[in-house]
């Protein structure tokens, strides 16, 4: 007599298509149980103003913010405005910023949006997607980073590759392209808590939704998450 496989975490696959079927309206119920697991959720790039704040997100690609944190002190100290940076050529801030991947690119495109930023708005970031999406090295993600941080006016959520993770693995979303994940976020839950759902997300990526051996038995949903217990392979890159 063969004995009957557990299922992971005593959940039969009848349930997770349940689980899956329930998570885009409870979504926002199911953020506030993340928010209060993750109550300090933030962004954490160090930042003393926008353009510190700009400039950080541009350089966190491809990088963790830990890094971008122990670069750019000397960074700023060297350009702390738009118009110093804008004065001098990339490759004089490439010292500054070598510790970070894809670096001479990174530079280039800093030297790019100071310079965008004193030609076209006086040296102040600019507070509309529209505006900063035309800035060098500025995409849509990183926009919504600096609209929902500095003035929590977000035009949409974050979407990094935390993000991307657990709104799969949670079942809000089914997609794999950020801007397809962003409306499907965006769609089921409210306008108000879409910059809080990129950092209490991005908080339970890092801290325990990680992307190789997820420590469920450390998170506050998995009696609803469709993926509790067996969530490994669920969001994760394919290589």
């Amino acid at each position: 007599m063969t004995k009957k496989k557990v299922p992971a975490g005593g959940i039969t696959a009848k349930e997770r298509r349940e689980r899956l079927k329930r998570a885009p309206g409870l979504a926002p119920k199911t953020l506030a149980r993340l928010h209060a697991q993750h109550p300090t959720a933030h962004c954490e790039l160090d930042y003393r103003s926008p353009f510190e704040l700009v400039c950080s997100v541009v350089l966190s690609a491809q990088t963790t913010d830990a890094n971008v944190n122990k670069a750019t002190p000397k960074l700023f100290a060297r350009f702390p405005s738009p118009r110093e940076l804008a004065a001098v050529e990339p490759v004089e801030v490439e010292p500054y910023v070598a510790s970070l991947g894809f670096f001479r690119m990174k530079s280039k495109s800093l030297v790019g949006l100071a310079r965008a930023l004193v030609e076209k708005h006086g040296g102040r970031v600019p507070q509309t997607m529209d505006e900063l999406v035309k800035l060098p090295g500025v995409g849509r993600k990183t926009a919504n980073v600096v609209l929902g941080v500095l003035w929590n006016k977000p035009e949409g959520v974050v979407v990094d590759t935390h993000v991307q993770r657990l709104a799969q693995r949670l079942g809000w979303s089914k997609r794999t392209e950020p801007e397809k994940i962003e409306k499907d976020l965006c769609a089921i839950l409210p306008r108000q808590v879409w910059d809080l759902t990129g950092h209490v997300l991005i908080f339970h990526g890092r801290r325990c939704c990680y992307a190789r051996k997820p420590d469920c038995a450390s998170c506050s949903v998995t009696d609803v998450c469709p993926a509790a217990f067996d969530a490994e392979h669920v969001g994760r890159k394919k290589r």
